[in-house]
């Protein structure tokens, strides 16, 4: 199952909830909001960096572009993926499950 999650980790508890109930090796993809939770410096930094030995992350290269977030704000073992890589990891996994 693919686990996607929009929205801001500093707005809401999105996050907690994806971490603590997902699947371990669930892929993981942060889009729109989402991709703050990516970003190096932030009270959800560590969080992000412990999943990403669980989980495979991803974060939408256009949402990041929008927010005008470089990619060398990003944690360590974060990968970005263009609007195909996007439909790929769907496909792929068949199951979504959106965190919001």
């Amino acid at each position: 199952m693919l686990h996607m999650m929009n929205k801001s980790p500093f707005e809401r508890n999105s996050l907690d909830s994806m971490i603590r109930l997902s699947k371990k090796g669930s892929p993981v993809l942060l889009l729109e909001d989402g991709v703050y939770a990516a970003t190096k410096g932030t009270t959800v930094a560590d969080q992000v960096t412990a999943m990403v030995g669980d989980h495979a992350v991803y974060v939408l290269g256009p949402d990041l572009q929008a927010r005008a977030i470089g990619e060398d704000r990003l944690l360590d073992g974060v990968t970005v993926v263009d609007y195909g890589g996007f439909v790929d990891l769907v496909v792929e996994h068949g199951t979504t499950q959106s965190w919001l």
